[in-house]
């Protein structure tokens, strides 16, 4: 055991040293296109009428292309992946070659499919947008946050070493809740909350056209919001600092301020927070319908139908790709709001910030 893992070590460390994949620690697969949520934030239910969703068959496909890389963990997102009606299927056969397997989750069928979850999911990250009104407001859907609540402590009732974390996207329709977002997760029962600005201007999530200025600044903090967002920040960062220091809060003060300074360079006032990320080099994204992109923000260099995923990563597409990408430069990069950095000596943990 203590030779493969110096060997899957070697395997990481060359990986991120050139543009060949050898190893592959971490893949996301959407198994459902559509989503049971009709966030603000988020296009992706626009196309819940054009579904898409991986089989059985894709997914022992990938089996020996995930064993050759060294994947060690799967992350589950969407859309909504409880959609798929042969999820936890898709799970056995990825739990047969020990894989850990991570759930993003809306939470609006977590009690109804607790059983599986609990025997199947090894961990399970939620959406979680504010308090009740503020919650179900974004989230277009009367009751979500009392699904999601109940379904969370059902979970824990069941097991309470299951791990849940929650995910908050802060914006300028919830930043004024933060302090009681933090409190809701407290109520939840939750392990864990992160926080992230929001997206507005990528492909991801579903937007075909680029989102227009003005439909940016819906969901962007003002201009003149900006002060006030400062305090509410430094609100958190001094009355919330023990769940900061214990880890509830998953990310430090340093980082929650890089939301702020995000924000800012939206308005051009500075530059965007500099992250350090090599997702493309550790990780892959397996969309419904097959595609892979080396990350949620980049366009598809391949398909899963088409080629083995081994030969869709080291293409010569995807090659270079890899070879060509300069993160300080690309102008997705600078302004991604989701990344990852998987040094090669690290065991995969936590991977979606």
């Amino acid at each position: 055991m203590i030779g493969q893992s110096i060997y899957q070590t070697y395997k990481r460390y060359r990986t991120l040293q050139t543009h060949r994949i050898s190893a592959l620690p971490i893949v996301i697969l959407m198994p459902h296109s559509a989503c049971n949520c009709k966030c603000v934030m988020c296009d992706i239910w626009k196309g819940n009428k054009n579904l898409k969703q991986l089989t059985g068959d894709d997914i022992k496909s990938l089996l020996s292309s995930l064993k050759s890389l060294g994947t060690k963990q799967i992350v589950m997102s969407g859309g909504e992946a409880l959609l798929n009606p042969n999820f936890f299927s898709l799970c056995q056969l990825l739990k047969r070659e020990n894989l850990s397997i991570t759930l993003l989750s809306t939470g609006l069928t977590l009690k109804k499919n607790a059983e599986n979850i609990l025997a199947w999911v090894d961990e399970l990250i939620v959406s979680l947008d504010g308090d009740q009104g503020t919650h179900d407001t974004i989230r277009n859907i009367n009751g979500a946050y009392t699904r999601l609540k109940e379904g969370s402590q059902y979970l824990k009732s069941k097991n309470p070493s299951f791990r849940i974390s929650a995910r908050t996207v802060i914006h300028r329709l919830n930043f004024r809740q933060w302090p009681g977002i933090i409190d809701s997760a407290k109520q939840m029962g939750v392990d864990r909350i992160s926080f992230l600005p929001a997206d507005v201007s990528s492909h991801a999530f579903n937007r075909e056209q680029l989102w227009t200025e003005e439909k940016q600044m819906d969901i962007a903090i003002h201009l003149n919001e900006l002060s006030e967002f400062k305090t509410v920040l430094d609100e958190i960062t001094t009355k919330y600092k023990q769940d900061i220091d214990s880890g509830f809060i998953a990310e430090s003060s340093e980082k929650l301020n890089r939301i702020f300074t995000y924000y800012c360079a939206i308005h051009n006032l500075c530059e965007f927070p500099y992250k350090k990320c090599n997702a493309p080099w550790v990780s892959a994204v397996i969309e419904a319908d097959g595609m892979v992109r080396p990350c949620f923000f980049h366009p598809s260099i391949g398909n899963i139908r088409d080629h083995l995923l081994t030969d869709v990563l080291n293409g010569e597409k995807a090659m270079e790709f890899r070879k060509q990408l300069n993160m300080d430069e690309n102008d997705t990069c600078k302004r991604c709001v989701c990344y990852l950095n998987l040094p090669a000596r690290m065991n995969p943990a936590n991977p979606i910030k």
